[in-house]
């Protein structure tokens, strides 16, 4: 098989019924797949969105009525108008159309120049369509998706074909997560990395100005895990004057490029090995519409591996649907730079949603091969890309573009992320801080970095004209509270990584929405909160401070006992409380038992797990915390007078040094002793 080709078992004949040229495929007991074919032959290989219909062994019995088909299932009934293809669920007697019912919404391509729920372009902002409704049942059209081959190419579909999928998954927003992972593909394990703090900013940095800033935030105590250079790192301004302005962009024909300038960066590797002797992962950014000039380093090799004759300076055109330009495409501009150090590419657009190909987006395009790509010989696949429709999980990390330094932007980006989990797509990274035009405002940047830090990937971004998301440039207070979350960040790594862990094998987001887990009307109204992780509640704080200099958050907690995350106050669940909200606070609320693992209090931007806080909260709970290569188990059990926290770490990497934090009605600290396991709590 090819390096870039996709492969699919075909699904049994058992999981199918054929019905006057439609076939019905069972694909497990609540999703349904219904297909027209206009050749009798119907579609067995992948497709951009799904990748596997043969995982489950779902038993159904069928009875046709005239033009109704109905399809009976362990726990549903599918009906299917074979004349229309409309289809529905029968539930109590009532059928419920999978085209009715207020749809819940899934997520949209990107968030540039947006403030809050307005674009400059395009007018509101449009969420697509989820894979959950308000009346449990929903259909996603699979029909214009493009064939995946084992050769790595791509086909179109013929005209008329019908390919949909029925969602029958009720409220039972986890498992239907899980089976249509099963269905499309699992989204991959991240790196550690990518969990830190990121430094990003739209600005012709020195290599030295670059490194000095890093020093910088290391002075500062500000732990740092990814290091992102923007576009300028290639050649943008001093362009021969032949090079045309290929499309409108306010860096004209500079926009793509693949050498380094050496008037900003006159050794990169050495660049790159002083990055990396920090403790930095490194992102480089592309935009590839314009293909390889003829000024390039690289013209010649790409040139020749295309047909070209480089005397001729003809460029190599950017075409997203030729394997013989992709694999130089990554053998000759990329894989040189990845041995040099970088570790993964930001893939920032510029490709519009025209191709060669009707209908095929350059945008998944790069998406699917970079991932492909970048995951190959075992190494982990990384990318950072905006989004290009469901299936994109499958290819993290989400950047959600350009927005404007608003309250109203900051406002619409914890909906905007945990509802994106509606199409399985939980790894959004926002520019935080905004990105286009602000003043400077302390307060708002405070609590856009307090958001980032209890967020998927927190990402301090801004541009070259904007002011840049460094916490010194705040003033006094803005700067110790950033601070202070910002090591929180870092510290919060074995909570975050074990997160990652069970969004890759369990399909459970980190972020969701309230609803996920309490189905009360309460909690489908709370669009601004989410469960973080699974063990914490996250409200942000997303207006202004009042004359008081206090926020008021109106917070909506779930039945059970909930601890604030940073004062140890308890709150009794089932009800709203309004929340008087300091700058150096933010609403987050550990539920009852459960377990935080953090790296302790420390300098630098080490990730390795060998010194640890575990955190428990008075009650009950189990937690496994991940590590690269291993675990450790958590467990706290009531007692006769109290709490029994047990530590078994016999498969973690590294042994580490541990403190419990038992917090109870009052907070107490007991380090673990080596060879001890057990640690008793009275409460």
């Amino acid at each position: 098989m090819s390096r870039f080709g996709t492969t699919a078992e075909p699904i049994l004949d058992s999981k199918t019924a054929l019905f006057d040229g439609v076939r019905l495929s069972v694909i497990t007991d609540r999703i349904l797949r219904v297909e027209k074919s206009m050749d009798g032959v119907f579609e067995d290989r992948p497709t951009q969105m799904v990748l596997d219909r043969n995982f489950a062994n779902p038993h159904f019995s069928t009875t046709k009525n005239g033009n109704k088909v109905r399809v009976l299932t362990k726990s549903t009934e599918f009906e299917v108008d074979l004349k229309t293809l409309k289809t529905a669920v029968v539930r109590d007697g009532k059928v419920v159309s999978s085209g009715s019912g207020k749809n819940l919404k899934g997520t949209a391509r990107t968030l540039d120049f947006s403030w809050g729920k307005w674009q400059l372009q395009g007018g509101r902002v449009r969420l697509g369509k989820g894979l959950f409704s308000y009346s449990g049942v929903t259909e996603i059209d699979d029909s214009k998706s493009y064939i995946l081959l084992e050769d790595g190419n791509v086909l179109g579909r013929e005209k008329g074909v019908v390919d949909k999928y029925v969602f029958a998954f009720g409220d039972d927003y986890l498992g239907g997560l899980r089976e249509f992972y099963s269905l499309t593909g699992q989204t991959p394990l991240l790196p550690k990395y990518a969990l830190g703090n990121w430094w990003s900013r739209y600005h012709a940095y020195t290599q030295e100005e670059y490194t000095s800033l890093m020093d910088k935030f290391a002075y500062k105590n500000i732990p740092l895990t990814v290091a992102t250079i923007d576009m300028d790192w290639h050649l943008v301004h001093n362009l021969p004057k032949d090079v045309k302005n290929e499309h409108f962009s306010i860096q004209g024909a500079g926009w793509t490029g693949y050498t380094f300038d050496k008037n900003l960066f006159p050794d990169y590797k050495q660049f790159f090995k002083d990055l990396k002797g920090m403790g930095l992962a490194i992102t480089m950014n592309l935009h590839p519409r314009d293909g390889v000039r003829y000024f390039e380093d690289q013209y010649e090799d790409m040139a020749r591996a295309n047909g070209i004759d480089p005397a001729t300076k003809k460029t190599v055109q950017f075409d997203c649907t030729n394997l013989k330009f992709l694999e130089s495409y990554f053998d000759y501009l990329h894989h040189p730079y990845e041995e040099d150090g970088v570790d993964f590419w930001w893939i920032d657009w510029q490709q519009g949603t025209k191709s060669k190909l009707k209908g095929f987006d350059p945008l998944w395009a790069l998406n699917h091969y970079h991932t492909l790509d970048s995951g190959r010989d075992g190494r982990t696949p990384l990318i950072l890309s905006r989004y290009a429709g469901i299936g994109s999980h499958r290819y993290p990390l989400g950047f959600s573009g350009d927005t404007f330094v608003r309250w109203s932007s900051l406002k619409l980006q914890p909906y905007f992320t945990a509802n994106a989990s509606n199409v399985g797509y939980t790894w959004w990274s926002h520019d935080i801080g905004g990105h286009i035009a602000g003043k400077g405002d302390g307060e708002l940047y405070t609590r856009w970095v307090q958001y980032g830090v209890f967020s998927p990937i927190n990402r301090l971004h801004s541009n070259n004209l904007s002011w840049s998301k460094e916490p010194w440039l705040y003033g006094d207070r803005a700067e110790k509270i950033s601070t202070d979350f910002l090591r929180l960040r870092h510290r919060l790594l074995p909570y975050l990584y074990s997160a990652n862990v069970r969004t890759a094998r369990d399909g459970e987001p980190i972020t969701m929405p309230m609803y996920y887990l309490d189905k009360t009307d309460e909690a489908y109204k709370a669009k601004n909160q989410y469960y973080f992780g699974g063990e914490l509640l996250v409200a942000p704080v997303l207006e202004k401070a009042k004359a008081d200099g206090f926020s008021y958050v109106n917070v909506y907690l779930p039945k059970g006992t909930w601890t604030d995350f940073f004062t140890a106050k308890k709150y009794v669940g089932g009800r709203h409380h309004l929340m008087q909200i300091p700058l150096d606070r933010m609403p987050v609320f550990a539920k009852e038992g459960a377990i935080i693992p953090m790296l302790k209090d420390r300098s630098g931007n080490s990730q390795i797990f060998d010194e640890l806080e575990i955190r428990v909260y008075k009650g009950e709970g189990r937690f496994r915390m991940h590590d690269v290569g291993g675990y450790t188990d958590v467990s706290v059990t009531q007692v006769e007078g109290g709490y029994e926290v047990k530590v078994d770490d016999t498969y973690a990497p590294v042994r580490a040094d541990i403190v419990v934090t038992f917090v109870g009605d009052v907070t107490t600290s007991v380090p673990l002793e080596r060879g001890q396991n057990t640690i008793f709590f009275e409460g």
